[in-house]
């Protein structure tokens, strides 16, 4: 069911309807495929709101495809394609009557390499986003891109500097920028593919903080290769193998106590 909804970015868009539930994500039988490739297989899991859900395994298993079905990225590629369903709410984003540029801008997606665009200044990516949705008030726009760098704990470092290019600041800094850039739309679910990966210790701890801090508003779901990142931050990890789910549940648990053989092998580090 499609629904109009005001919204605080100041005007009337069409919506899927947003009851609230302790899942903000269900995905049922989700399969997927690289033209005749068979890259996801049969994944069913709920996402709890406002938690960081930690998606683990090796190279090549699936990760990144999974996280790109989760807003229909997936299918941009050519020969792509996927079945099975991802309940946003409780409303199948796959359904023929949603329009994926509405589903995009509720589930945002910050990648693994930083990635501003480089002939824009900081202002003008963050709110790259708000004026295609067609803001242009300019105090209006200034108002979420303020909040939106401070959400991203960027504002203090970047606020005398706004006209400078995003790709002048560091590589922390981008990727802090590429998250400002996302939550300005005011997405619901955040998806993160492996956002520390390609930054030094320091810039990524700072990161690992922001994702804690963040949940409280949002809903994340993050890629990670990192052990020990996955049980830092998140309450939940689901660990994948060869395109299938292996093992779901609370991350005290996967990492302590695991259900599965092949799951305990690989955090011990036995393969990867």
């Amino acid at each position: 069911m499609i629904g109009k909804k005001s919204v605080s970015v100041g005007r009337e868009i069409e919506e899927i309807d947003r009851p609230k539930g302790i899942y903000k994500l269900e995905i049922e039988n989700l399969n997927a495929w690289f033209g005749t490739k068979h890259v996801l297989k049969d994944i069913s899991m709920k996402i709890r709101a406002n938690a960081v859900t930690a998606i683990i395994g090796p190279s090549g298993c699936g990760k990144s495809t999974f996280i790109r079905c989760l807003n229909r990225m997936h299918e941009l590629v050519p020969s792509a394609r996927v079945e099975g369903k991802v309940l946003l709410d409780g409303v199948n984003i796959y359904s023929k009557e949603i329009d994926p540029v509405l589903v995009r801008r509720r589930i945002g997606m910050v990648f693994q390499k930083p990635n501003p665009f480089p002939m824009m200044s900081i202002f003008d990516n963050v709110a790259a986003g708000l004026k295609l949705n067609g803001i242009r008030d300019k105090k209006r726009l200034y108002e979420i891109v303020k909040r939106s760098l401070e959400q991203a704990w960027l504002w203090d470092e970047v606020k005398n500097d706004l006209d400078k290019s995003g790709a002048s600041l560091s590589g922390g800094q981008q990727q802090r920028l590429c998250i400002a850039r996302a939550l300005a739309v005011e997405p619901e679910v955040l998806l993160l593919d492996e956002p520390t990966s390609a930054l030094d210790p320091i810039a990524a701890s700072k990161i690992e903080q922001l994702i804690v801090s963040l949940k409280k508003n949002y809903t994340i779901v993050q890629v990670t290769h990192n052990m020990q990142q996955a049980a830092r931050i998140s309450d939940y990890t689901a660990f994948m193998y060869l395109g299938k789910l292996i093992e779901y549940d609370e991350t005290s648990k996967i990492f302590s106590n695991p259900r599965e053989e092949l799951t305990e092998n690989y955090i011990a580090g036995r393969f990867g």
